[in-house]
């Protein structure tokens, strides 16, 4: 087989093939087997016709078919390993020369990875916010702790902000009820915002076993995009009661005797909150600073495909109706033309955020092992509510696991940049970061999220 590689674009080749019928019998072969399952002649059993009784048959043209299309494939990645091409996503075949007992000849244009410049990372620096926890702040998490341990009592007043109801929903769409919006006894805290847009403005004020209507617009369903007259009675309004924040609740409520030891532990929790901020602060304003000075030239093919990802997820929800879309993007002030604006820009960063982490993780030998493999995918089931084993059998069904190795990866080149630069407060003085990207190359930090990639820095091409 001879091939060749030719260059079409910084980001796309044109890799031409050409394969002598010799290299082919085994292909032959298969293809013989597989058609004779497929036919009945009288006198021979399935799968036992001979070849040149099957052509006679049928014809050489059924042959060549199969054995075409199942050598190009195998031979267009025999032309990869042996060029050395880094590609990126499929590639769009077309033979150009076929003759029966002499050769075969197709060429494969597809996109691959551009020659990334990079530049001295040494001088990179930015600046990030101070770290200051206030009082207020510190009441806060207080007061969330103390809502942990409260209890709820009926009120007798209004419903208001903040109290939990049990309440009736019915809607209608011009005039018709939408079965899926019905439902009674359900539980819900106003001011939650898990219900529909307008919900707590009705709610709020209304008494027991009063009945409000609002109109709203539904976002899910048949009916999504349209607007909906919807009717909610509250059957119950409870208030939920605060233990005192004392001794006795610091006792309830951690290790502490004090609430003034509780205090300070709360503090102390923000603070290390806040500095977690500051690292991805740095690590987001650093990657941006690349972005803007490195020149990624763009594979056309990958951005169509990340852009079109991007698309399905916006309306799956929607049922893929993009006249709900439309009337959902009105209702937040904003056209479809500016939501595909945005969903191409989207795209066209985040396959640049993914080229540039792979050429600097080439770059700087970047290496990911089991246990940081496993990090990441522990971290990823727990977000998604599934069992580690469970995700990466679905990881292993949709072909994602490559993708999860690459964006580990990418997380650690990032890291080792991150760790390079200077980075200081607001007020000048130098911050210390180690705790979270790690002291040196030798303490590369694993898929924790404190160091995990941004969302655009996601495998665009390997979806």
């Amino acid at each position: 087989m001879k091939s060749t590689v030719e260059q079409l674009s910084p980001t796309r080749v044109k890799i031409n093939v050409e394969v002598p019928f010799d290299e082919l019998k085994p292909n032959f072969d298969r293809a013989y087997s597989k058609i004779a399952q497929q036919v009945r002649i009288p006198g021979f059993r399935p799968g036992k016709v001979p070849a040149r009784v099957l052509e006679s048959r049928i014809g050489r043209a059924p042959v060549l078919d199969e054995v075409v299309n199942e050598a190009i494939p195998a031979k267009y990645l025999e032309a990869v390993r042996a060029g050395e091409v880094r590609t990126l996503g499929q590639p769009d075949f077309e033979v150009t020369k076929l003759e029966d007992r002499e050769v075969l000849e197709f060429t494969a244009e597809v996109d691959i990875r551009p020659e990334i410049t990079l530049p001295d990372f040494d001088g990179l620096s930015v600046s990030v916010d101070d770290v200051e926890v206030t009082d207020e702040e510190v009441e806060q998490e207080l007061d969330q702790l103390r809502a942990r341990f409260g209890t709820l009592k009926a009120a007798e007043r209004p419903a208001q902000d903040g109290d939990f109801v049990s309440i009736d929903l019915s809607a209608t769409v011009d005039g018709q009820e939408v079965e899926e919006a019905a439902t009674s006894g359900l539980s819900y805290e106003i001011g939650s915002g898990q219900l529909v847009d307008g919900i707590d403005e009705a709610i709020i004020g209304a008494n027991e076993g009063e009945t409000k209507t609002f109109t709203t617009q539904l976002v899910a369903g048949e009916h999504a995009g349209r607007d909906a007259e919807v009717s909610v009675t509250v059957q119950s309004v409870k208030e939920r009661e605060l233990p005192e924040a004392d001794d006795e609740f610091a006792q309830l409520a951690s290790e502490f005797d004090t609430i003034d030891e509780l205090k300070a532990d709360l503090r102390e929790r923000l603070g290390k909150m806040k500095k977690v901020q500051q690292g991805v602060q740095a690590r987001d304003k650093i990657l941006d600073d690349l972005l803007e000075s490195v020149d990624v030239p763009l594979p056309e093919k990958v951005v169509e495909a990340e852009v079109e990802n991007r698309k399905h997820d916006a309306v799956h929800d929607l049922d893929h109706n993009e006249e709900a879309l439309a009337k959902v993007l009105e209702s937040e002030g904003r056209t479809l033309e500016e939501f595909h604006a945005e969903l191409q820009t989207d795209a066209e960063k985040a396959v640049r955020t993914q080229l540039l982490l792979d050429s600097i993780a080439d770059a700087e030998e970047v290496q990911v092992g089991d246990a940081e493999l496993t990090e990441r995918i522990i971290y990823q089931a727990q977000r998604f509510g599934v069992s580690p084993d469970e995700y990466v059998q679905r990881a292993q069904q949709s072909g994602q696991l490559s993708a999860i190795f690459a964006d580990v990866r990418r997380g650690k080149a990032l890291a080792s940049i991150v760790r390079r630069a200077t980075v200081t407060d607001g007020s000048g003085a130098e911050i210390d970061l180690s705790e979270l990207f790690g002291a040196d190359e030798e303490e590369a930090p694993g898929a924790t999220a404190e160091t995990e990639v941004t969302e655009e820095a996601a495998a665009a091409s390997e979806k």
